[in-house]
């Protein structure tokens, strides 16, 4: 990098790293204009803290994406080629980004947005084995002891367990049972502090959590070179609490398997079949369409071990959850 690119690249990135640059910040994200997530250290119950900030405007994150991209000579072009940038900023900061159609609002404008996170670099934080739990003589730390606990004989009480633990949960239904509203209804119960990623191919799920990044790859619409094994790498960069897919197709299988594999919690999606055995196999099916070299079996056991299924059926005008694995 130039002498001369360099300083234009820190003057634009100056209302950004404002906040990154903080010495409690250990993240920051930005979902929409003029607001700013801030993931502070040493906080493990609510981590992320919301920010005003005008000057972060539409135009301004329109500005440092572009400059990133040609500061370091990476593909950018929202429309036809890659919506996503991928740099190391001044000071060996980790930047995440992507702009265009992609990236959808609650208020459903059809030119998109855009959305970024800035993972901090710092010299100054070191971490001893200690500082992980690991020391000579002790036991290893149980972070999240409700994954201890036995799943109650209850289909309600399961359910909500699985939700406050991380579990993963596959909604299951013919057409027309509801089971994009019942998802929108499992939302409303995750806890609120957590940040949601979502991916759909058409925009459908209402998120209550007022930390949520809206990913669309449209069936019909995609016009650049954003693939779902590409949405992977962003949606592992964006530091998802919760990953939440729609209805589960032969395009995306691959990739919400492989994040229900990436160590995150709370991975939702939907898919239709008619019970939940059919519903292990149906997503199965529709990975081996991506990833022909699975072992179908081994593939199936595995999901029962690390997904559970909500059954929903319909008689006439009623709906109703007929199995909670």
């Amino acid at each position: 990098m130039s002498t001369d690119a360099f300083q234009v690249l820190r003057s634009t990135l100056r209302y950004l790293s404002y906040w990154y640059e903080q010495d409690n910040v250990e993240e920051v994200a930005i979902n929409r204009p003029n607001e700013i997530w801030l993931r502070l250290r040493g906080r493990r119950a609510y981590p992320w803290a919301c920010q005003q900030d005008k000057n972060l405007s539409r135009t301004y994150l329109t500005d440092i994406m572009h400059i990133i991209a040609n500061t370091f000579e990476l593909p950018f072009d929202p429309e036809q080629g890659s919506p996503a940038v991928y740099a190391t900023l001044p000071g060996d900061h980790r930047f995440t980004g992507i702009a265009g159609k992609n990236v959808m609002y609650d208020n459903d404008d059809l030119t998109g947005g855009i959305a970024m996170c800035v993972r901090v670099h710092s010299d100054d934080v070191k971490f001893g084995l200690g500082d992980y739990g690991l020391k000579a003589g002790e036991r290893l730390q149980k972070l999240n002891k409700l994954k201890e606990v036995e799943n109650p004989e209850d289909p309600y009480e399961r359910l909500i367990l699985s939700i406050k633990r991380g579990d993963h949960i596959l909604v299951s239904g013919a057409t027309a049972t509801g089971k994009t509203t019942f998802l929108n209804n499992l939302l409303t119960i995750l806890d609120s502090h957590k940040r949601v990623i979502t991916i759909e191919d058409t925009r459908e799920l209402i998120v209550p959590h007022p930390n949520h990044v809206h990913l669309v790859l449209s069936r019909t619409e995609q016009t650049n070179t954003m693939t779902y094994p590409k949405l992977i790498d962003l949606v592992v960069r964006f530091t998802p609490d919760a990953i939440i897919g729609g209805e589960i197709s032969t395009a995306n299988a691959g990739a919400l398997w492989e994040l229900m594999g990436s160590g995150h919690d709370n991975c939702f999606a939907t898919i239709h079949a008619e019970n939940s055995e059919a519903a292990y196999k149906a997503f199965t099916d529709r990975i081996l369409h991506c990833y022909p070299t699975i072992d179908r079996e081994k593939t199936i056991a595995e999901m029962h071990d690390k997904l559970r299924v909500v059954q929903i059926n319909r008689q006439g005008n009623i709906r109703a959850v007929t199995e909670v694995t």
